[in-house]
């Protein structure tokens, strides 16, 4: 499977999507993003997103947070730098292209880490999860909007039929809870807090892992955990 699925065939891929991808995707994920941002604007503070795209998120983040993004592929970089810069996002910090197995940042460096559609996407989805953890403060959450496969039945044989050429495409369809559950009970300090379907088909999950410490001083100060305690 790695061999069809690597680092250059999803870069290939991401950068054909990049020109289409708000007009095909922005609708059919539209009710994924808006609630992997309400989860992260509960915690607030400094929030990576790894595989931010073309920025279709950014403008929805409040200006109290700050925003660093990174995406495997720059065309779709592109796009989120003409979006920031038409919409005078000053809360985003940067848009970086980065690899999200190998993040260029220190230890704990952010308080939520989100990724929308990315886990089913990457090579190594488990060393994926491992650096979003590693990069998350004590107190912080992971985010995710992510696919959850079927176990039996006649959806797993369709995405069993359809896998190799959904890694073309650049994602997964073969892609268990099990997966999801076997990293949480692996990963130190890390604990499942929540699961739920969300649209499109119930194809689709939002998945928050949080990390065991006390919230940064900047989760503790931020304006929406104050109005919302």
């Amino acid at each position: 499977m790695h061999s069809k699925f690597d680092k250059e065939t999803i870069t290939r891929a991401y950068s054909r999507w990049a020109p289409v991808y708000d007009l095909v995707f922005g609708a059919v994920f539209e009710r994924g993003r808006q609630v992997a941002i309400e989860a992260t604007e509960r915690i607030g503070g400094r929030i990576l997103e790894v595989g931010v795209g073309t920025g279709i998120s950014l403008p929805r983040y409040c200006s109290a947070n700050r925003i660093v993004g990174v995406d495997i592929s720059e065309p779709m970089l592109l796009k989120a730098r003409e979006r920031v810069a038409a919409l005078n996002l000053t809360h985003v910090e940067g848009l970086l292209v980065m690899d999200a197995e190998h993040l260029a940042f220190p230890n704990e460096s952010f308080d939520v880490v989100v990724a929308q559609y990315v886990i089913t996407t990457v090579p190594n989805p488990e060393a994926t999860l491992n650096e979003f953890a590693r990069v998350l403060k004590p107190g912080g959450e992971i985010v995710l909007v992510s696919r959850v496969g079927a176990e039996a039945g006649v959806r797993h044989a369709l995405e069993k039929w359809f896998a190799p050429a959904a890694r073309q495409l650049g994602w997964r369809t073969e892609f268990s809870w099990r997966r999801y559950a076997s990293w949480a009970d692996s990963a130190d300090g890390m604990w499942l807090t929540e699961r739920r379907a969300v649209p499109p088909f119930g194809h689709f999950a939002l998945i928050r892992f949080a990390k065991q410490g006390k919230p940064s001083a900047t989760r503790a100060n931020h304006p929406f955990i104050r109005a919302a305690g």
